[in-house]
């Protein structure tokens, strides 16, 4: 199992969002609190089934929610969370990255948080070929689509 040095709720912006196939497999049942959040400084593209969030200008903006697993919960969630963004620490062929950063909630706190964002190549090809969803949501962006 993962362990930490720091104990952050985790950012989560598309298959991980509560209603989503992936919050039931890993996360029903093993949190503590969730709300809603946005992160800055950040893109969303659409993938195959499941979105990407690449770093992106400053004004740039991805919803989601923030999720803190229960502490009993935390390790067992950090390695399940890990497997399925495809990340290990210092991998280079990581699908995703675990990186820090901070999240903004509907009453203006800020807390940090880990959020996955597409690692190096898949970022830089999402850059000059795919298409940032507009609003920075994608469930919203999926529902206005269907």
């Amino acid at each position: 199992m993962t362990r930490e040095p720091e104990r952050l709720p985790f950012f989560v912006y598309g298959t991980l969002r509560p209603g989503e196939a992936n919050y039931g497999r890993t996360l029903r049942g093993r949190t503590a609190a969730e709300e809603p959040a946005h992160i800055g400084g950040a893109l969303l593209y659409d993938g195959p089934g499941y979105p990407y969030a690449t770093t992106g200008p400053a004004g740039a903006v991805v919803h989601g929610v923030l999720v803190r697993p229960r502490d009993t919960d935390y390790d067992e969630v950090c390695a399940v969370l890990d497997r399925l963004e495809g990340y290990t620490p210092g991998d280079p062929h990581n699908l995703y990255e675990r990186v820090p950063t901070e999240a903004v909630c509907p009453d203006g706190r800020t807390v940090r948080a880990w959020v996955y964002l597409a690692a190096g190549p898949l970022a830089a090809r999402l850059r000059a070929t795919g298409t940032p969803l507009a609003g920075g949501d994608w469930p919203a962006s999926r529902a206005a689509a269907g």
